[in-house]
């Protein structure tokens, strides 16, 4: 017995949420898509039972937003065993080290069963690692155990959920739906926050920008909203919206190749290839590893503050508002947020930029490897369809050498774009990050192209038949 059927067979302990009977209607979906949203949110404003109240700024925050997490409440870890679970699981398979068909159900259901496993024992190991590095302070024995294991059900739960939205209870995943909803609500309280936020090395309190700008307009004094230090401006208010846009517009953008099929070959169609062809994937992947070092970067520096063995990954700094991260390779992978952080930091930005823009490149070009997206695997489905591109020989390989001209091209050029995209939201201080603004636009778009499926689907009930659902 090799080690994926060890883990799936070990799965058989986990809870699972069996398939709908029938297939539940769109406002059935939605109202199930909701509650799971709402029990999410309640969960991560319940304050972990052991562990007092954490005071000061977070590190972490820009990060936390991509793994849906938040700082000393249940949702500690929020879906980072399942991103990186999923994420491990992806790569040994799509990298053939783990020899796996997924188009053959019993074998999906097997990577499923023990990427199940797999987010389990992560959960068990962050949750460790937390308690146990002193993140919370020096716990006794058994405070420790019960915070464990707060973190650890709260993980399954989250798991529970996801499961339970792809399963066809509800729209979407759960981890898109959770990360929409974390960058939806840093977005939404930076804007109109009321309660006063004190920035760091600024004298003074700081509301939303909205509230702020609210008052300056009656005051008569709006200067001082339009740039601010590390706290929302209205520099960063109009860049979200203006990059949003922009965003919204390339996801509609394709690359068409015509195409005929091989028993009709009068109907001539066009297979649409996307601009960004490799989606926020890039830079999610980015994300994913930053987060991963910025967080065992602090729990090392919890358990041997800035010794010479890690300072070369991160250099920390208590202070009043608690830690302030001031040096190390996590330091320059880290982006300074805002027009005055820039200024203050330049060189730290170039550096930003250069890291990000390669680390967007590589994971890029990975990707598409692994995922089935290369010449290779598209070309021998285009011809298991029988599609047929005019004026080329039916073959796999000319087929492969013919894409291969759009799609290296296309994934260099779209990692560029959203690597690019995502530094200069963050140099203008947009909302929810650069990062956070790109998944947010791109689940949201994915969000609307379903639900106009699913209502297509409900209006034309002929039209569910042909398709075999």
């Amino acid at each position: 017995m090799g080690l994926l059927d060890l883990l799936a067979n070990a799965s058989k302990a986990i809870p699972t949420v069996k398939k709908p009977e029938r297939k539940p209607s769109l406002y059935e979906r939605l109202m199930w898509t909701g509650i799971v949203l709402v029990l999410y949110l309640l969960m991560a404003n319940i304050p972990l039972y052991g562990v007092g109240a954490i005071q000061g700024q977070d590190p972490l925050l820009i990060y936390r937003v991509i793994f849906a997490a938040k700082r000393g409440t249940l949702m500690e870890l929020g879906i980072s065993p399942i991103v990186t679970a999923g994420l491990i699981m992806q790569v040994l398979v799509g990298s053939k080290i783990v020899e796996l068909d997924l188009t053959d159900p019993e074998e999906r259901t097997k990577f499923t069963a023990a990427q199940k496993t797999l987010i389990v024992i992560f959960a068990v190991f962050e949750a460790a690692a937390y308690t146990l590095s002193g993140a919370y302070g020096r716990l006794p024995p058994n405070i420790a155990a019960v915070v464990m294991l707060q973190l650890v059900i709260a993980s399954i739960i989250v798991m529970l959920f996801d499961e339970l939205l792809q399963k066809g209870w509800g729209l979407g995943s759960g981890v898109s739906l959770f990360i929409l909803a974390g960058v939806a609500e840093q977005a939404v309280w930076g804007m109109f926050s009321p309660a006063p936020a004190i920035a760091r090395e600024v004298n003074g309190l700081y509301y939303g920008v909205i509230i702020e700008l609210a008052h300056g307009i009656m005051s008569g004094d709006i200067a001082h909203v339009l740039v601010r230090y590390n706290v929302p401006d209205l520099v960063g208010l109009i860049a979200t919206f203006a990059l949003m846009l922009i965003l919204i517009y390339l996801e509609g953008m394709k690359i068409e190749i015509p195409v005929t099929h091989q028993r009709t070959r009068t109907i001539k169609s066009r297979v649409p290839l996307k601009f960004i062809y490799v989606s926020n994937v890039p830079v999610l992947l980015a994300s994913i590893l930053i987060g991963d070092l910025s967080f065992f970067s602090q729990l090392l520096w919890y358990k041997f503050g800035n010794s010479p063995y890690i300072s070369w990954l991160a250099v920390y700094n208590q202070t009043e508002h608690g830690l302030s991260l001031v040096g190390g390779l996590v330091y320059y992978l880290s982006p300074p947020r805002g027009l005055v952080s820039v200024m203050r930091e330049p060189i730290r930005v170039v550096i930003f930029a250069i890291l990000l823009t390669v680390l967007a490149v590589i994971f890029g070009f990975m990707w598409v490897e692994i995922a089935g997206m290369n010449p290779r695997d598209q070309a021998e489905q285009m011809v298991r369809s029988g599609l047929d591109i005019p004026g080329i020989r039916r073959s796999t390989k000319t087929l492969e050498r013919l894409l291969a001209k759009y799609i290296y091209p296309l994934t260099l050029l779209s990692s560029l774009i959203v690597a690019g995209i995502a530094v200069v939201a963050d140099i203008f201080g947009a909302l929810g990050g650069g990062m956070g603004l790109l998944l947010a636009v791109g689940i949201i778009y994915q969000y609307y192209m379903l639900i106009a499926y699913e209502r297509a689907l409900e209006a034309y009930p002929l039209l569910r038949r042909l398709i075999g659902e």
